[in-house]
Formats: C-alpha cells, sequence, structure tokens
C-alpha cells in the first residue's frame, strides 16, 4: 500500500526539510535567469519533455497547481517556465514575459522581463492569463498589451509557429513546492494539412538547445498507453544523457495500460528496463472527463493516491519503489536532486563567470577602438599625428627597414648603373694585341690616380668598345673649314652625347624603385595608424597616393631637366678636369706600345725612390733635375708625356678629354638626381607641412559636409559593430550575474 500523503506533504512546502536555504539558492538561480546569463553559462534547470499528448500538460499542472491551456495548442509552441515557492502568504501568481531573442532569432541586446497584467490571486484565472501571454509571444511584432487587453480569441495565423521566448510563471504560496522547471513543446511525430515538415525538426532542435547542457536535469513523460519504443522524447534524452544520469523517467497515463501488460512498464520502475541513475516514477493524472468536470487539485492528488493504493500491479510494490509513485514524491525527489545541482554548480558558476568576463575583456580589447561622438575633432587630431610621424618617416628613423636605409641600396645600384657607361676606349686598334692583354684600359692594372676612387669594372667583351681607328676616323669625317691638325669639338660632344644618353634608363630606375618603396612604406603607416577606421584609412590612402602621383610628376620633370641639362657639356669645375685629362692623356699614351717605351711606362707606373733599379734611379735623377729647375710636383707617369708624338695623337686627345668629362659629369649627376628625388619627393612630400593641408583638402575637412564627412569616416564596419555589440551585451549580462552571485553566500 501507498502511504497517505496530505497535499501539504505533497508539496513538501510546510515540511521542514525544505529549508530557507534551499529556497534561497532557489531564488538565486532564478535570478540568474532573469539576467539572460544562461545564453552564457550552464544553468541548473529541469527541462521536461516528451511528445505530444505524452501528458507533460498534466504532470505540470499536478505539480503546479494550475491548469494550462489546452483548447488553442499554442501552450506547445512556447516554452513554459514554472517557478514555485513555498510561502506563508496566501497563494498567488505573477506571470510575465521574457524576450531573449527578436523575431528574427537574433539575441537581444538586454534580455526583456515583462510583467504580463497584474499579480493573480484566483488560479482560475491563471489558464487564460497563459493563453493571452502565449499569443504575445508567438506575434512579437504586436504590442504585448493588445493581448492582454483585447478579446480572449486565437490569432489565425501568427508570426512564428514556435519561439526560444517563453512565459514566465512566478508562482507562491502555502501548498506550493520550492522547485523550478521549464515546460518544453512536445516533440513532433507528423503534421496535420495546416503545419509544416519543418516544424518537426523545429521543436527538435528547441527541444535539444535545452537538454544538450550539462546542467539540465530531463523530466522525461513517457506515456503507457503507446509503445515505448515509439516514444522520440526518449530517443532524444538517450542521445543527449546516454548515461542516463539526469534524466528523470515519468509514467504517464499508468490506467491505460492494456490488461496483461503491466509487468513490462514496471520493469522501469524497478529500473530494469532503461535503468537511469534517478530512476523511473509514476504520475497518475485525472482524466479528460474529470478535466472537464471541474476536479480540483486536492481531489485530483487524493484520486492519485487511491490508484496506486488500490490498482494492481501498483500497490504490489515493495516498500523500496513504492516511492517512486505519486506526484508529491517525484516533485519531492526533483526538488531535492535539483538543490542539490545548484549546490554544486554554484562555486563552478562563479569562477566560470570570472573567466568569461576576462575572455571577454580580452575579446573586446582585440576590437578596434569605437568611434568617438566627435568624429571631426577625431578625424582632425588624427590626421596631425599621422602627419608628424610621417614626417618623421621621410625624415628617416633608425633600423634595417626605415626608408632611408632601403633607398640607400637603391643609391649604390644607381651609382654602378651611370658608372657602368662609362666610354670603353680602346687606345689601340681592332684586333691588336697589347702587352699580351686583349681589353682596353679596364683589363690592365687599374689606374693609380683612380685606385682611391672607384673600381673600374672589366669589360666582359668589345660589343662597347670604341678603338683608336674609330674615333680618328669620326674626328676626320667631323673637319670643315679648321687649320691642319685641329679637329671640331662635335666629336668630343658626340661622344659625350653617347654616354649622357644612356643615363635616362638608371635614373628612372632608381626613380620607380624609390618610388615603389616609398608607396609601399606609406601603405604600411596609413595601414597601422589608421587600423581602427578602415573608411577613414581607405580614403587617407587615395588622397596620399594622389598627392604622392602628384610629386612623382614633379619629380620626373626634375629628373627630365638634368638629363637635358647633362646633353650639354659644360663644367667650372676646371682643376678636376684638366687633373683628369692629363692623367688620362698620359695612360692611353703609355698603351701605345708601337710609339712608346712599354718598359719605361711600366716602370714609370712602378716607380719607388726605395728602389735600387737601374730605371728606377733614372727616374729619380730626372725627377731631381726638374727639381733643380724648381719644378716640383712632377708625377712619374707625367714623363712619358714627353715620348715621340704618335698618328693617332688627335684621337688620344679626344678619347682623354671625353673619359675625364664623364668623371666629371658622372660625379655631378649620381649627386644630382638622388638630391632632386629627395627635394621633390620624399622631404617635398611634407615641405611646410604640406602632407596636412593636402589630406584636410582631400577629405573635405573644410567643406560644409566636413562634419558629416567625418562621421562617415569613422563609421566603422558592420561585423565590427555587431560584434562589439554581442560582446558588450555579454559583459552586462555577466556583470549582472556577477553581482546577484555577490549578494548571496555560497
Amino acid at each position: 500500500m501507498v502511504a497517505a500523503i496530505t497535499p501539504h506533504q505533497g508539496t513538501g512546502l510546510s515540511n521542514t526539510r525544505y529549508s530557507s536555504a534551499r529556497r534561497k539558492v532557489l531564488d538565486l538561480i532564478n535570478r540568474l535567469v532573469n539576467t539572460g546569463v544562461s545564453l552564457d553559462i550552464d544553468i541548473p534547470m529541469i527541462a521536461v519533455i516528451g511528445n505530444q499528448s505524452a501528458g507533460k500538460s498534466s504532470l505540470i499542472e499536478a505539480i503546479s497547481g494550475i491548469r494550462l491551456p489546452r483548447a488553442s495548442g499554442t501552450c506547445t509552441r512556447v516554452p513554459t517556465e514554472c517557478r514555485l515557492s513555498y510561502s506563508t502568504d496566501s497563494w498567488q501568481c505573477i506571470i510575465r514575459l521574457r524576450f531573449e531573442t527578436d523575431a528574427q532569432g537574433g539575441t537581444l541586446e538586454e534580455v526583456r522581463n515583462i510583467t504580463f497584467g497584474e499579480i493573480i490571486y484566483d488560479k482560475e484565472e491563471v489558464e487564460e492569463r497563459i493563453r493571452r501571454a502565449q499569443r504575445a509571444i508567438l506575434n512579437p511584432s504586436t504590442a504585448w498589451r493588445h493581448f492582454l487587453e483585447d478579446d480572449d480569441e486565437d490569432v489565425p495565423n501568427p508570426e512564428l509557429r514556435f519561439s526560444l521566448n517563453c512565459v514566465s510563471l512566478q508562482i507562491s504560496g502555502p501548498d506550493v513546492a520550492d522547485l523550478s522547471f521549464v515546460d518544453l513543446p512536445g516533440l513532433i511525430a507528423s503534421v496535420s494539412s495546416e503545419g509544416k515538415e519543418s516544424d518537426i525538426e523545429l521543436v527538435k532542435n528547441l527541444v535539444s538547445s535545452y537538454i544538450s547542457k550539462e546542467s539540465c536535469i530531463i523530466l522525461l513523460t513517457v506515456a503507457c498507453e503507446t509503445d515505448f519504443e515509439n516514444q522520440a522524447a526518449h530517443h532524444l534524452a538517450k542521445k543527449h544523457d546516454p548515461e542516463g544520469k539526469r534524466t528523470i523517467g515519468v509514467l504517464t497515463k499508468p490506467d491505460r495500460i492494456p490488461a496483461g501488460e503491466e509487468g513490462g512498464w514496471l520493469r522501469f520502475i524497478r529500473n530494469e528496463k532503461e535503468p537511469l541513475v534517478n530512476g523511473w516514477y509514476s504520475v497518475k493524472q485525472p482524466n479528460s472527463q474529470a478535466l472537464a468536470a471541474g476536479i480540483s487539485w486536492a481531489d485530483a492528488r487524493a484520486a492519485e493516491r487511491e490508484f496506486f493504493s488500490t490498482t494492481a500491479p501498483w500497490s504490489g510494490l515493495s516498500f523500496e519503489f513504492e516511492q517512486h509513485l505519486g506526484t508529491a514524491r517525484l516533485t519531492e525527489r526533483l526538488s531535492t536532486i535539483l538543490s542539490a545541482l545548484i549546490a554544486k554548480r554554484l562555486p563552478e558558476i562563479r569562477d566560470e563567470l570570472q573567466t568569461l568576463m576576462l575572455t571577454t575583456d580580452g575579446l573586446l580589447a582585440q576590437l578596434p577602438k569605437a568611434p568617438s561622438d566627435d568624429a571631426f575633432g577625431e578625424v582632425s587630431d588624427s590626421l596631425t599625428s599621422f602627419a608628424r610621424k610621417f614626417s618623421k618617416f621621410l625624415e628617416g628613423t633608425p633600423g634595417a627597414d626605415g626608408l632611408v636605409q632601403r633607398i640607400r641600396h637603391a643609391h649604390e645600384q644607381f651609382k654602378k648603373s651611370v658608372h657602368s657607361t662609362a666610354p670603353d676606349f680602346r687606345p689601340h686598334e681592332r684586333g691588336q694585341v697589347v702587352e699580351a692583354q686583349s681589353k682596353g684600359d679596364a683589363s690592365l692594372d687599374f689606374l693609380t690616380f683612380m685606385s682611391k676612387e672607384e673600381k673600374e669594372a672589366m669589360p666582359k667583351d668589345d660589343q662597347r668598345a670604341v678603338f683608336i681607328e674609330d674615333v680618328m676616323e669620326r674626328a676626320k669625317n667631323a673637319v670643315t673649314r679648321e687649320l691642319p691638325g685641329y679637329y671640331p669639338f662635335e666629336v668630343t660632344q658626340y661622344y659625350i652625347s653617347e654616354v649622357v644618353s644612356q643615363w635616362r634608363t638608371p635614373a628612372y630606375n632608381l626613380f620607380d624603385v624609390i618610388l615603389d618603396i616609398l608607396l609601399s612604406k606609406t601603405k604600411e603607416l596609413v595601414a597601422g595608424h589608421f587600423a581602427q577606421f578602415p573608411r577613414l584609412q581607405q580614403q587617407i590612402l587615395v588622397v596620399v597616393t594622389e598627392y604622392i602621383s602628384k610629386r612623382s610628376e614633379e619629380t620626373l620633370a626634375r629628373i627630365d631637366w638634368h638629363l637635358k641639362a647633362e646633353k650639354h657639356p659644360l663644367t667650372l669645375n676646371d682643376h678636376y678636369y684638366m687633373d683628369y685629362r692629363a692623367k688620362y692623356l698620359a695612360h692611353y699614351k703609355a698603351q701605345r706600345p708601337q710609339h712608346s717605351n712599354t718598359s719605361l711606362n711600366s716602370a714609370l707606373r712602378s716607380y719607388s725612390q726605395s728602389s735600387y733599379s737601374t730605371e728606377h734611379q733614372a727616374i729619380g735623377r730626372i725627377i731631381s733635375g726638374f727639381g733643380e729647375l724648381n719644378i716640383y710636383g712632377i708625377d712619374p707617369v707625367d714623363l712619358a708625356k714627353v715620348l715621340p708624338s704618335d698618328p693617332y695623337e688627335a684621337a688620344i686627345e679626344i678619347m682623354a678629354s671625353v673619359r675625364a668629362y664623364f668623371q666629371v659629369a658622372y660625379k655631378r649627376f649620381i649627386d644630382n638626381i638622388p638630391i632632386a628625388i629627395d627635394q621633390d619627393l620624399v622631404l617635398g612630400l611634407d615641405d611646410n607641412h604640406a602632407l596636412e593641408r593636402e589630406l584636410r583638402k582631400g577629405l573635405g575637412l573644410n567643406s560644409p559636409d566636413g562634419y558629416q564627412n567625418c562621421e562617415e569616416f569613422l563609421r566603422e564596419p558592420e561585423d565590427v559593430s555587431v560584434r562589439r555589440d554581442e560582446l558588450r551585451r555579454k559583459k552586462e549580462r555577466l556583470a549582472r550575474a556577477k553581482r546577484e552571485l555577490m549578494e548571496v553566500y555560497l
């Protein structure tokens, strides 16, 4: 026999075992849910699931003591949260709408808890109010007051077929248990002609979103009138709780078990079939006739006790399994399990909150700074600081990757390229072998007077070679009315022009390299400085690029000016030119073995005062003789000038003149071009704060639309804005939850 349990004992509210501490933590969990933190943290709860017509609604009514809407079916489309708490005050019910998502399913900025109507003190009024609340949830675009105050009529075509938002019931009174749970829509096996096939999966996903959480106790309702294997709710519960650690089974409608099949269902109560850690229970609720007759909650509980105590085989169960029969014992067990889970989870929730808050702060910190309210001031200050940084960058900064450092390598390449255009004069006739060498002046020991300047590159072949007979022939062909022994300057000018005409390529190459470096580094600076404002960054890059393009055209014009100027030989550096001309003249003459003493020239080049060779001593005496005539500063190689005249003397003169002028012009050019690029293109970009002026002009800051432009520039990408709002909402939820925890002693 099942011992009689009074209504008060059934709810457990007047029972001293339900301490105020248990009630306190249960209230805390309810407040945590109100903050919306359940979106972020696994909050302990009980979820009631089952197939449609599995007796869920009757079970909820038995536990809560209220009646749920049954006629319209909307109750199966909206989660219904029941928060039950014992109170010595008179019975009351507060109904709220809790919106966590919008009509499209997006998370709201803040969870909205709306009190739906006045406090209810009469249980008979609850059913209608819940029905109205469910309509408000399913039609979020319509003001909720419309459903509260209008006629109690169903909406033929609600906006939503199902919703994650819920109706929350806060029930308290002397006959109410300390318990909280949520009634989820029943799983659908098939849909009517008015329904949608997608509803089946939609409800399944909605239920799974609750029971997949580790802190969710699954209250699984199974109707005994239906074959167990056909009940999808059990399969779903087993999927998310395969070991049955957090599932409590409830057999409903035991009075409808076909005769002779009771034994199979008793195996569940004994936990022999589909065993669960917390076992199986069975409840008996009023049938449709009793409900239509208006049976009271107390009479329903009394009828349940009588059924289990007088009906075989239930009445014959041992005391151990007798404790698994009836709504009162199920309620007591649920309250105990939920309280134990809450006690276990609260310290974990506190730690998880702290970790999540730190993580959320970190994610917020990774996002670009939110746009300022003073868009114009923000843009203006940002431009000024960028212009200052850019100016410093143009001047040069330490580090191997600095602008000046990278340009320096380009300068060296430019210098080598221009120097490689030096005329390859050969002071001998084509095919003639000179002292066992077959290349011109560059193939011999490098000129003594050039050894301290630059390394002379040895020609790889004769492709650029200009032999002495070629020079002589051009000189003769150029003669017009000149006296014998004189040749037009145009010949010298021709060879100079031939060399200078090759300088355009290295000059333009240098410009291109520096421009590429400048653009690349500029893009890096712009990207780094304006990273948080992509729209402003893009516009800044456009303005700066156009400005650099404008300066580039001016720089190229300056380079062209220098190239044009070099086409006309001119120098005031007479001493430098004449000195090199004399030395090249002596050098070329020394390379004419048939018209010069080769051994003498060799001795002249290798002369040393400390040498005791006969030739060197003779050279020393000659130099001393010049000294006796008060002629000093004689270079031994200058003595080659007194050698006999050469039929190619005029050609040698031209070659020496051109080669000497190359030294003058080359050195001038390799300075002038880098200086022009530096002044016009590099440093010229910010000459007298030109860059900032150009930026302000290009961005239209001083135009009538300046303020509006700035607001548009600072408008951040939508995905960043959405992400920031999500994280801020999450941070606010976590902060509210933390405040609730701080008010309770854990």
